[in-house]
């Protein structure tokens, strides 16, 4: 099946033409649903359970607006920022910062190659990002990198894209995501975005990734937010 996808050279070209979408903070990426929301629990969640934190890692970090929401409840990180596009990286830096008093690091490279080294970081945020891995052991991999690299008692949160393992189950989310990309964009958009996800995204449940995440050793996992095929969930590591 992997094969079939778009290379990661192709999605790195398509993410620098379009540096804009990931950009916005009042709206944050239109695509996905209640990406508001979830920036804003994601924010919450980091600040209750790591409230003393000093180190962040944003992978898949985009235009930088979920760092950007976590500064506004844990102030002055430093920031480590990682992405597949150097634009990404660019725009990203650029506006996060005036906004920390910390200091701000750009790594340009796909997540599967990073070498994040052990307890390092307070808290990890991955948000529409994850679902471009592919096999489980990349998931499993990726995982294990970012139970490593934080500290005890940090925590991880995601967003991101998911699937259902239930075939009937997920066809009433498609259904449902393709209404909202037609009350955004119209019927062109959707087909635009329903043609893309299949071409470059393997998603996983939520409960799959719950399961690894404890596989993994994190000790407690949540669920912040789910609405049709995106959610919002995260763990705390013992």
């Amino acid at each position: 099946m992997s094969d079939e996808k778009s290379s990661v050279e192709e999605i790195r070209q398509r993410f620098d033409a379009e540096v804009a979408v990931y950009s916005n903070l009042e709206t944050g990426q239109v695509a996905t649903v209640d990406a508001t929301l979830s920036m804003s629990l994601v924010a919450e969640a980091a600040a209750v359970t790591t409230p003393h934190a000093k180190e962040l890692l944003d992978v898949g970090c985009g235009g930088g607006n979920y760092t950007l929401k976590l500064l506004q409840s844990l102030p002055n990180l430093n920031v480590t920022l990682v992405d597949l596009s150097q634009q990404m990286l660019d725009c990203a830096v650029s506006r996060i910062r005036p906004q920390t008093s910390g200091t701000v690091t750009a790594i340009h490279s796909d997540m599967r190659e990073l070498q994040l080294g052990e307890q390092r970081f307070d808290v990890i945020v991955a948000a529409a990002t994850l679902h471009h891995l592919r096999t489980d052991d990349e998931w499993r991999s990726v995982f294990q990198k970012f139970h490593a690299a934080l500290k005890p008692s940090g925590s991880i949160w995601i967003f991101d894209l998911i699937e259902s393992p239930i075939p009937k189950i997920q066809a009433i989310h498609w259904r449902r995501y393709g209404e909202y990309l037609t009350s955004v964009g119209g019927e062109a958009y959707r087909d635009e975005l329903f043609t893309r996800i299949i071409r470059e995204d393997t998603p996983r449940s939520i409960v799959f990734q719950l399961d690894l995440l404890r596989e993994v050793g994190f000790r407690e996992v949540e669920i912040l937010h789910k609405n049709s095929c995106y959610a919002a969930f995260g763990a705390v590591k013992g």
